[in-house]
């Protein structure tokens, strides 16, 4: 008997953080208002939560 084969989901990748998984934050400091700095950090994508693509629509 042979094994099926199914077709892999098509992948999109998440506009927000280009597939990457990873945003790009500015630090802020201070109370309140939270001055810039000219720093960046690195965070985790909120919209795709680091997986890179697109959550499925149910």
């Amino acid at each position: 008997m042979a094994a099926r084969m199914t077709a892999k989901p098509k992948v999109t990748e998440c506009p927000d953080c280009d597939g990457n998984g990873e945003i790009t934050e500015t630090v802020r400091v201070g109370a309140r208002k939270g001055r810039a700095t000219g720093h960046q950090q690195s965070a985790v994508c909120l919209t795709c939560w680091g997986t890179g693509e697109i959550p499925a629509d149910d």
